[in-house]
C-alpha cells in the first residue's frame, strides 16, 4: 500500500492565509480554489496535509492560529527558503511592499515577484506558489500577509522582527 505524503507544500501556507483573511465569512473549497487559482483537488489535499500537521481543525474549517503563527515565525525561512535573484520587473514584496515599506522608506533594495503587470524593478523573489501573485492582485489583505511572509523568507534581522510583530498582531490579535 502506498504511503500518503503528508509533508507541507508551499501552497498550504497560501491556503491557510486565505482562510484567515476570510475571517468569519463563510467559505468553501470551491471559493478557495477560485480565489487562489488552484484546483479543488489541490485545495482538498492541502487541507488534509494541514490537518495532519495540526495547522487546521479536524473539520478543516478553522486555522489553528497559534500553531500556524509558530510555524511562520520559526520555520518558514527553513522549510521554504528564498534568495533574491536577478533584477526584473514585478510586484513589490517583502520590505518593499505594504505594510513593511512604511518602516523601510529609504531601503536601497527592492524585492519583487516577477510579473508582467509589475510596476517596479527589483531583485526577483519567487513567490511561495505561482498563483500567489495573481491572488494578491485581487485581495490587498492577502497580499499584505504574503509580503510579510516573504520578509521572513528573505529579509534581514530587522525586517524579520517587524514582520514577525505584524504577523502576530494580525493572526493572533496581539498588540
Amino acid at each position: 500500500m502506498a504511503q500518503i505524503k503528508n509533508n507541507l507544500k508551499p501552497q498550504d501556507v497560501a491556503i491557510l492565509v486565505k482562510i484567515i483573511v476570510f475571517d468569519l465569512k463563510p467559505w468553501s473549497q470551491e471559493t478557495l480554489a477560485f480565489e487562489l487559482q488552484m484546483s479543488q483537488s489541490e485545495i482538498s489535499q492541502s487541507l488534509n496535509r494541514c490537518r495532519y500537521a495540526t495547522l487546521i481543525d479536524a473539520d478543516k474549517k478553522k486555522v489553528n492560529r497559534f500553531a500556524f503563527t509558530e510555524f511562520l515565525l520559526h520555520g518558514i525561512q527553513y522549510v521554504f527558503p528564498q534568495q533574491p535573484g536577478a533584477i526584473v520587473r514585478g510586484i513589490p514584496t517583502a520590505h518593499s511592499a505594504p505594510p513593511l515599506n512604511n518602516f523601510f522608506i529609504n531601503s536601497q533594495e527592492t524585492f519583487v515577484w516577477p510579473h508582467h503587470r509589475g510596476t517596479e524593478r527589483g531583485q526577483a523573489v519567487e513567490p511561495l506558489y505561482p498563483a500567489v501573485v495573481n491572488a494578491s492582485l485581487m485581495d490587498n489583505m492577502f497580499y499584505e500577509y504574503m509580503t510579510l511572509i516573504d520578509a521572513l523568507r528573505v529579509g534581514r534581522a530587522r525586517e524579520k522582527e517587524i514582520a514577525k510583530k505584524e504577523l502576530r498582531k494580525r493572526i493572533l490579535h496581539e498588540e
